[in-house]
């Protein structure tokens, strides 16, 4: 199982970023998945879609603002939209990988819907930010005209804040095992998947953002995944980390992370919900997680680089 974070598929330093340039950025990791497959493993791979959403969000929203008979994308819908996009590019990007080096695996990218709790208390303060950044003057009129909850986003801006509800159950877990059974590696639950609500037997959409290091520990503990490799900026997991007395941590017990992460010394915007994600799929039963970099995933792997966490 391996978690990609949504800046993994984005230049370093790039405000806007084409979808061609996205593609050269995949394909590094793209040919380690290959490589991965070609030795035997069936792999499933989650990635993030922030800026990728951010982006569409812009989009939609000058559309609309140049021409009010163009609708707003509604959040679910535009994670979706990325969940498509960048599942195909990754699987493409892996296919092509394969056939580079005549090898036959195959993968498939599946738009993976998740659910979540209508009571979960997230949804009473919202503080995930998505999308741009507006003066207050905007943000008061979008708040007024399209209900928009917002929130200054310190040296930015005032942004769009929505929910970010703990994942329940992944609904199309029971397809991706059986594709996963007949040796088809998976790309999936895109964003931490597209957030839904039960009704009844129906399902609905809902605007909120599931934390995708999350998502991706739920569906590794419903795989039953020998491995789960969280695929961060950084190829250690470090104490102190940016400071003088910075150290890279090459091994960590579940025990250990939660005493540091209780420190302070993994903050919420960055490795918290990595450490959370991992502690959460070696407490369901989970033997192993890898948290590196996207240029050190095999060598992680192997035990050569990266932070291994264990039970």
């Amino acid at each position: 199982m391996i978690a990609l974070g949504g800046n993994a598929l984005k230049a370093k330093n790039v405000k806007f970023v084409s979808f061609e340039a996205q593609r050269g950025v995949v394909e590094e990791t793209a040919r380690q998945i290959a490589q991965l497959m070609a030795q035997g493993w069936r792999v499933a791979v989650t990635h993030g879609n922030g800026p990728q959403v951010g982006d569409l969000l812009l989009i939609s929203h000058m559309a609309h603002e140049a021409q009010r008979e163009i609708p707003e994308i509604p959040l679910d819908a535009a994670n979706a939209s990325t969940q498509g996009s960048l599942g195909y590019l990754i699987a493409q990007a892996v296919r092509n990988a394969l056939a580079a080096n005549d090898t036959k695996n195959e993968i498939a990218a599946v738009v993976t819907q998740v659910v979540v709790d209508p009571r979960d208390p997230a949804f009473r303060n919202p503080t995930k930010f998505v999308g741009p950044a507006y003066k207050i003057e905007e943000a008061n009129e979008l708040s007024i005209r399209l209900g928009w909850r917002m929130k200054e986003d310190r040296g930015r801006g005032w942004r769009r804040v929505v929910a970010s509800p703990n994942p329940c159950e992944i609904v199309e877990l029971p397809v991706i095992k059986r594709l996963m059974e007949q040796g088809v590696s998976v790309v999936t639950v895109g964003g931490g998947g597209i957030p839904v609500v039960k009704e009844g037997k129906k399902l609905k959409g809902i605007a909120a953002v599931i934390d995708k290091d999350h998502a991706s520990s739920l569906l590794a503990t419903g795989l039953e995944a020998e491995l789960l490799a969280i695929i961060a900026p950084v190829e250690h997991v470090c104490m102190d980390f940016g400071k003088p007395t910075q150290r890279p941590l090459d091994r960590l017990s579940v025990g250990e992370a939660k005493r540091l992460f209780a420190a302070g010394q993994f903050p919420a915007g960055s490795m918290g919900p990595k450490i959370e994600a991992a502690i959460g799929f070696l407490q369901a039963g989970g033997s192993k997680v890898l948290i590196t970099d996207p240029p050190n995933l095999i060598r992680g792997i192997v035990g050569e680089t990266g932070t291994r966490m264990i039970p």
